[in-house]
């Protein structure tokens, strides 16, 4: 006679006593029997580090180890629900009922560390945090639990990432480190320009790396400028040369890629250079740019795809625009340049390559860097006019001609007043567009297994873990829906979600070499800047002594001075998400003691 699964909960009567001797289910099995108080963490200080790393590892281990595990309290009328549900689906679980062990209540702290769920239950289904009563009956509903609970579940691996940029690499490592098996799959679509980069995503191909160091090249041509006025003389004409400065780039970014890639083999991750799409819960398609497909399973995912540059929707823009997809790999100078948009990565551009000699014109459509404050913008915008920027305000194109095919042709483009009826139009060798990014998530697949998106955005609503709303799926980075879109924040989450996914260990943080960004195109020294804090593993790890060797050690020791003053301990610098790129960032990323002995040599720039 097939069960009948008990209807979804409704509330709770507040205020039910306490029965302590509840909680036996039929399927169940009660990992602390009615009238003995289990322990599950060794006596000692309720406050110590120690035991308390020792009992989340024990949590870890009992989540790894069981199909199902159920942390509850005997007398909640939601965690008997969803005992009831799996009873009734004929499923054995590991329940833990918290009020009925010593160091429940410190359980249930560090279940909330782990999982950012503070309520019972509290269900864990081979090793996926389903979440509450309410997730676990829609999961029911919607037949993922079935999925879940299918047996002898044997997967390929315990954790595919897709997107090889920031945060996914940074969750596939620290992923690694605790022991799981992983595998990361990135594949770059080529622009419609036709460009593609290696691994690491777009800050280091095509975002903040490329972009600084174009940035150093335009300050060292206005410092040559200044340099007359300190005494230097010279009589030659100083030119710009386009092809060896994107040359010299182009190479650095080569050994960072090689240097991720390296990383990943050292820690035993398997690195696919194939396009992921999922096929089937638990199941994704990886086609590689021969077209070739292979198939591969895994307990949970994390997606990590970014975003790629928007284009205009208008005539001639994919034929004839690039993008900062394109810009920073272009084999010959752009030339007179458009630059449409008002966005940071707009006017950075068109601050650099005003600074080699370049005519530039930005063209926005309403108001200078939104989102920002408005007085700062005008001023900078002010600035950039001063140092010959032009701009063309409250214009938007409507149309791009080729007037001449080269390298760089000749391009037309006319423009309408977001105003009124007023049109113009003007002749340049390059436009440039910098309008905003679209998420990379509506080609993977997501609709087969139910992963909900913006429909407008395209980004990924989670809750405060990363967790999408199907529970073995994960996201990190820009495609999160209202989240910083920074390198540093994708960095940490991803680090921080593999922890609570698998579970950190204790560690003591102290020392690491750099190298500068500024130093690598020019060839200076990798490894002779460090950087080094001695922590009070007595006082919370509180930090009482800094060290830095390199670049602007005086401003960055300045910045951190006052923090002392005011207390600063490893695990406040471990949460600070790091101005990137810069070499203060460094003393937000520390991971090895020194007493570990531990190899400490950088393999690429700090920032």
């Amino acid at each position: 006679m097939e069960r009948s699964p008990p209807q979804s909960p409704g509330p709770g009567k507040a205020g039910d006593a306490p029965n302590r001797r509840s909680g036996h289910v039929r399927g169940a099995r009660v990992l602390s029997p009615p009238g003995r108080r289990a322990r599950l963490s060794s006596p000692g200080p309720s406050r110590s580090s120690e035991a308390r790393e020792e009992l989340r590892r024990h949590l870890v281990g009992l989540i790894e180890r069981s199909r199902v595990v159920i942390f509850s309290k005997s007398y909640c009328p939601h965690s008997t629900r969803v005992k009831e549900l799996f009873s009734s689906l004929g499923v054995e679980c590991n329940v833990l009922e918290l009020d009925q062990v010593d160091d429940g209540a410190r359980v249930q702290e560090v279940l909330s560390e782990i999982t950012n769920q503070k309520t019972v239950p509290n269900i864990f289904v081979n090793k996926v945090h389903v979440g509450g009563c309410d997730q676990t009956f829609q999961a029911y509903q919607s037949g993922l639990l079935q999925k879940l609970l299918q047996e002898d579940l044997a997967y390929d691996y315990d954790l595919i990432i897709i997107g090889g940029g920031s945060g996914g690499l940074s969750c596939a490592k620290e992923a690694a480190i605790l022991g799981k098996k992983v595998m990361v799959l990135d594949f770059v679509v080529p622009s419609p320009q036709g460009t593609s980069w290696g691994l690491g995503g777009t800050c280091v191909n095509v975002g903040c790396i490329p972009k600084k160091l174009m940035h150093q090249a335009a300050l060292l041509g206005q410092a040559l400028c200044d340099s007359r006025k300190f005494g230097w003389e010279y009589n030659q004409q100083v030119r710009h040369n386009w092809e060896t400065m994107t040359k010299a780039i182009q190479n650095h970014i080569s050994s960072l890629n090689w240097g991720y890639r390296l990383s990943l083999r050292e820690k035993a991750v398997a690195y696919v250079n194939s396009y992921g799409e999922f096929v089937e819960h638990h199941k994704i398609k990886a086609t590689n740019k021969k077209g070739q497909e292979t198939y591969y399973t895994a307990a949970q995912f994390v997606i990590a795809t970014g975003e790629r540059p928007r284009y205009l929707g208008i005539q001639g823009d994919k034929e004839y625009c690039i993008t900062s997809d394109d810009l920073f790999s272009l084999p010959y100078c752009p030339g007179k340049t458009l630059v449409v948009g008002a966005s940071y990565v707009a006017l950075e551009c068109a601050g650099f390559l005003a600074g080699f000699g370049l005519d530039v014109t930005v063209m926005v459509r309403s108001i200078l860097l939104r989102g920002f404050d408005q007085e700062m913008a005008e001023k900078v915008g002010s600035y950039m006019e001063q140092h010959g920027v032009k701009f063309l305000r409250k214009f938007i194109p409507v149309m791009v001609q080729q007037l001449e095919k080269g390298s760089p042709g000749k391009l037309k483009v006319l423009a309408k007043s977001t105003e009124g009826t007023e049109t113009i139009e003007g002749v340049y060798n390059t436009v440039l567009l910098a309008i905003g990014r679209d998420s990379c998530t509506r080609k993977i697949g997501l609709e087969k297994i139910g992963v909900k998106i913006n429909e407008k955005s395209g980004k990924i609503p989670v809750n405060d873990v990363e967790q999408t709303n199907v529970p073995y799926v994960y996201a990190v980075g820009d495609i999160l829906e209202d989240k910083p879109e920074l390198t540093p924040v994708a960095i940490q989450s991803g680090k921080l979600l593999a922890q609570r996914l698998f579970g950190a260990s204790l560690e003591k943080i102290y020392h690491t070499l750099f190298w500068p960004l500024e130093w690598t195109v020019a060839g200076r020294e990798n490894n002779t800047c460090y950087a080094k804090i001695i922590c009070n593993k007595f006082d919370h790890d509180r930090v009482i002594g800094f060290h830095i060797l390199g670049p602007n050690a005086g401003e960055v020791t300045q910045g951190f001075a006052a923090a002392m003053k005011c207390g600063l301990t490893k695990q406040l610098l471990d949460d600070t998400i790091g101005i990137h790129p810069t070499c203060g960032e460094v003393f937000t990323t520390l991971e090895i003691t020194k007493s570990s002995g531990l190899d400490i040599t950088q393999k690429g720039c700090c920032g």
